[in-house]
């Protein structure tokens, strides 16, 4: 991720400019300074195109240049820890009725009330879109409920497609049952991991 912080003034100009000249006439500016990023961007996201060339003024390089991949200069080691889907969507389950009765209602009305729209992003993680369905009356609570713990589901059938067992990168630690992981394992995990060992 860029190392740029937010310059709100410098963003303030750019949204007018977008207001007075149309969302392509900023999308050009981009594309004139980092073509390889305006290509991945649809100009009507004024927010992204505004991101991309406040990172381009603030530190002289484009988007592009510091998404590019680059080996990294240290070593580093990949755990995953395997839990079996009988295991781990009752887990699921009771996290999310824990949200729920810890202030995740709560958290959304104040949300909406500072101004948050529903409709923005953050608002679609899991749990919030839900919760904002049922505050604006279209479901009941145990509706918002269950709808969470399917998308939460949904997420973990996902997961496993992206890290892999077959993946040689990942050391992958079992989880026994939902007992916490001893010290032990976890070092002897570790220590198979750096001498090449333990792979599935």
């Amino acid at each position: 991720m860029p190392d740029v912080e937010p310059d709100e003034e410098l963003r303030a100009r750019l949204a007018a400019f977008a207001a007075l000249e149309g969302h392509d006439a900023l999308h050009r500016r981009l594309a004139e300074v980092d073509p390889d990023t305006a290509g991945k961007i649809d100009g009507r996201n004024v927010r992204r195109v505004i991101r991309a060339l406040e990172v381009f003024e603030k530190s002289g390089r484009t988007m592009s240049e510091w998404q590019r991949k680059r080996d990294p200069d240290f070593e580093f080691l990949l755990f995953g820890v395997d839990v079996p889907r009988n295991v781990l969507y009752p887990r699921v389950d009771k996290r999310v009725e824990a949200m729920f009765e810890s202030g995740l209602i709560e958290e959304v009305q104040c949300l909406l009330a500072a101004g948050v729209p529903a409709d923005c992003p953050a608002m679609s993680s899991i749990g919030y879109g839900e919760t904002v369905r049922y505050l604006e009356g279209r479901e009941t609570l145990d509706e918002a409920k269950e709808r969470t713990k399917i998308a939460t589901h949904r997420l973990i059938r996902a997961q496993d497609q992206w890290f892999r067992r077959d993946d040689r990168r990942i050391t992958w630690v079992r989880d026994a049952d939902g007992i916490d992981l001893q010290a032990n394992i976890f070092t002897g995990a570790c220590t198979n991991a750096i001498r090449g060992e333990g792979r599935p």
